[in-house]
């Protein structure tokens, strides 16, 4: 998993990056799960494991200020429903 945060997923209040550390996959589909039935997320995501560390890993971009009782519909990708700003 690339370490890196793109900037664009974390650049204002409400948003998050959550890079998850779990024993087994269905430990990480389970949070994914339950994370986009709260908030809109970028949904059930690749699982990762790394040979040299314990565990599996995944990442979710979450918008904490917008619900997501739906539960299916995730974040909008780039160039998705996202419109440009002065800086951009």
């Amino acid at each position: 998993m690339d370490s890196v945060i793109d900037a664009r997923r974390a650049s204002e209040p409400g948003l998050v990056v959550l890079d998850i550390t779990a024993a087994d996959e269905e430990t990480v589909l389970a949070l994914m799960d339950g994370l986009q039935q709260l908030w809109a997320t970028s949904g059930i995501t690749e699982i990762r494991r790394d040979p040299a560390q314990p565990g599996v890993r995944a990442r979710v971009h979450a918008d904490i200020r917008c619900t997501n009782p739906g539960g299916e519909a995730g974040l909008p990708q780039a160039g998705e429903g996202q419109t440009a700003t002065a800086g951009q």
